[in-house]
């Protein structure tokens, strides 16, 4: 089977969570269920860490802007990658709490509503 770099080799769902991913904007966060909601699929935040942890390297997507719903960085089985999320936040101006927690009211982004239940198009990506 040829491999379709358009579709990056992963399922529509996931196609779905990177498109989303992509629109976070700079200095704001959304959460894995929030991200698994606008995607089509509720209740499915674990799907979303899944999907983030294997973006293909020609992606260019800020993972860093998706915390769990506490508005903490998961922690992660690859080292350095919880120190990693918290400085590439940090530079985007995200502020923590002394207890790592980044308020949902400041930094928090949702797409109003938006969910994206069709196929994006990565013929340009």
């Amino acid at each position: 089977m040829r491999h379709d770099r358009r579709n990056h080799g992963v399922t529509p769902f996931t196609r779905r969570i990177y498109a989303l991913v992509s629109t976070i904007p700079y200095g704001q966060v959304s959460s894995y269920g929030e991200v698994a909601a606008m995607a089509g699929r509720p209740g499915a935040p674990r799907a979303v860490g899944s999907a983030l942890a294997r973006i293909p390297d020609d992606l260019d997507l800020p993972w860093w802007r998706v915390v769990n719903s506490s508005g903490k960085i998961s922690t992660s089985p690859i080292h350095h990658t919880a120190q990693i999320q918290r400085a590439l936040l940090e530079d985007e101006g995200v502020h923590f709490s002394t207890g790592g927690r980044i308020d949902w009211d400041l930094f928090g982004w949702t797409a109003d509503g938006r969910s994206l239940e069709s196929e994006p198009d990565w013929s340009t990506a």
